[in-house]
């Protein structure tokens, strides 16, 4: 089977990873405490309610827990919800995260392609609305996308919204990256999700909390009959003990998440400057991560020098060419301007 994605460190040991973008910084202490110390439960079944993580995040969010779904990471949801609704056709923006299309193909779906320009730095426009036709039965949209670091412009996305309801389109909105966006006014809150019936709206732990490893997402949606239909397709305990406890204490460190929020941006901001001096195409990104674009193979050429970055030639809407890199800390960043620079230098040598 092969990786379609970034953090694939089983099959390059040793590398500094730029390819997966999640918390520079790792787990904090108290998740990776409470993941140690909920080995003393692996003996049982985990509570399949998730009683304890719904109350914590129901009150986070002020919104009603029974309006929460749980799952194995957001893929388990986006899985679960292609399969408990079975749409006969979807529309998808291009480029934007694999699993989407991977999930819809799964069960059957016919899938429409909106795809984005790069001379629009990737970034969704009104042109988007003439795709939410009367036959569309599932849309997927992604905000900070994945792999351009793009958000949905706030109006435009109530405008979406509003077609989604008219049309009784299902929109599910992907903010698994709503914690990075250094401005946190244009993003979608749990309750305004709630409003309208025909949204629901997808969150993790993985990218913030970074907890890749075990795996916990979750959605938000006011459609009890959709809610009762994922339960219907869901398996049973899908979210482990660990899981639960490690997301019940990252609930407890939002000072951890307003500073991770601060130091990704002013890195963010830092590496824009140093590519554009080096002269590599980066396209602006409101996340933790971003898009370029190269005349050389940087897979490879940086490989050499054992870093690793996202080849992103699998993507729809892309080809060879584009690179995914994230922001990791203060000495990788420069240690990875470093090293293209010194492949952007040698070409000029050489050219001379």
């Amino acid at each position: 089977m092969d990786y379609m994605h970034g953090g694939d460190i089983y099959t390059y040991e040793g590398m500094i990873d730029f390819s997966a973008n999640i918390n520079p910084f790792g787990p904090s202490r108290k998740v990776k405490e409470a993941a140690a110390l909920s080995s003393e439960w692996i003996g049982v079944y985990p509570d399949s309610r998730l009683s304890r993580l719904r109350k914590a995040l129901a009150e986070k969010e002020d919104i009603d827990g029974e309006l929460l779904v749980f799952g194995n990471g957001a893929a388990d949801l986006i899985f679960s919800i292609v399969f408990a609704e079975r749409p006969r056709k979807a529309v998808l923006t291009a480029p934007s995260f694999s699993e989407y299309a991977q999930a819809l193909k799964a069960a059957g779906c016919k899938i429409v392609y909106h795809y984005l320009k790069e001379e629009e730095n990737f970034r969704l426009t009104e042109e988007y609305l003439d795709q939410l036709t009367e036959d569309t039965d599932m849309v997927f949209l992604c905000s900070p996308d994945n792999p351009t670091g793009q958000t949905v412009d706030r109006e435009l996305l109530q405008e979406i919204i509003q077609r989604c309801q008219e049309r009784h389109i299902r929109l599910v909105l992907d903010e698994c990256f709503y914690e990075f966006q250094e401005d946190q006014t244009g993003i979608l809150s749990a309750k305004e999700a709630l409003v309208t019936k025909e949204v629901f709206l997808m969150r993790a732990f993985t990218k913030m909390h970074a907890m890749p490893g075990l795996r916990l997402g979750y959605g938000i949606s006011s459609d009890r009959g959709l809610l009762e239909k994922l339960c219907a397709v869901r398996q049973p305990w899908s979210v482990s003990v660990t899981a639960q406890e490690a997301g019940l204490a990252a609930l407890t460190e939002p000072e951890r998440v307003e500073m991770t929020r601060c130091f990704v941006s002013e890195e963010r901001k830092m590496m824009e400057k140093e590519l554009g001096r080096i002269g590599v195409r980066y396209f602006p990104s409101s996340a933790n991560y971003m898009l370029l674009k190269s005349k050389y193979d940087l897979f490879e050429l940086l490989k050499e020098q054992y870093i690793l970055i996202r080849d992103c030639s699998n993507y729809e809407g892309l080809k060879k060419g584009y690179y995914r890199i994230a922001v990791k800390s203060s000495s990788e960043n420069r240690q990875l301007l470093s090293a293209l620079e010194e492949i952007y230098s040698k070409d000029c040598r050489t050219a001379e």
